[in-house]
């Protein structure tokens, strides 16, 4: 028997549908598991792509072990030139390449050159050494960092040091001032 609107009809239809089945203890979902950060692979790949192409190994002049380094950028005053060459600025920090290979050293020529534009330094000295130890007495970092430092906007000029800091195993770097 139904009444008016035929809801007893519907609740015997769902009881004879629903015969026999149990109810559930929990009626949720599980728990919310926590996901874990996303990995940001596409831009690690773009950093590293971006590493690799602000120094470029392709460049290579032929440089002997004993030739002097010399680069500068136009603008640079005669003057100031001629100091900077004459190692009358004062080496306000170093990097020494002894032992490293060229991407070790150009890795970390790059964050040389950054961290010492950002603490404001204006002359540094990067030592590549001239290749007596390497194979054929061949100066391999001192043609990659003549190449790399050709490379980089910041880099005003470099020029082979002084005897006594190093002669043609190193280079005075001068930098452009920071901001």
């Amino acid at each position: 028997m139904a009444d008016q609107d035929g809801e007893n009809d519907d609740k015997s239809l769902f009881r004879k549908a629903v015969k026999g089945a149990r109810p559930l203890k929990q009626d949720r979902h599980n728990p919310h598991r926590p996901r874990r950060k996303p990995v940001p692979l596409q831009r690690q790949r773009d950093d590293q792509a971006v590493m690799a192409s602000l120094l470029s190994d392709d460049y290579s002049p032929d440089i002997e072990t004993g030739e002097e380094l010399l680069f500068v950028r136009t603008g640079i005053q005669q003057r100031v030139l001629r100091k900077f060459r004459r190692g009358q600025y004062s080496i306000e920090a170093e990097l020494d390449l002894h032992g490293r290979t060229a991407a070790e050293a150009r890795e970390l020529v790059s964050q040389f050159l950054q961290h010492a534009r950002a603490s404001n330094k204006r002359c540094v000295r990067i030592i590549h050494g001239k290749g007596l130890s390497s194979i054929g007495k061949l100066p391999v970092l001192k043609v990659k960092v003549n190449s790399w430092l050709r490379q980089k906007d910041e880099v005003l000029a470099f020029c082979s040091a002084r005897p006594n800091d190093g002669g043609t195993g190193a280079v005075y770097v001068l930098l452009k001032k920071a901001g």
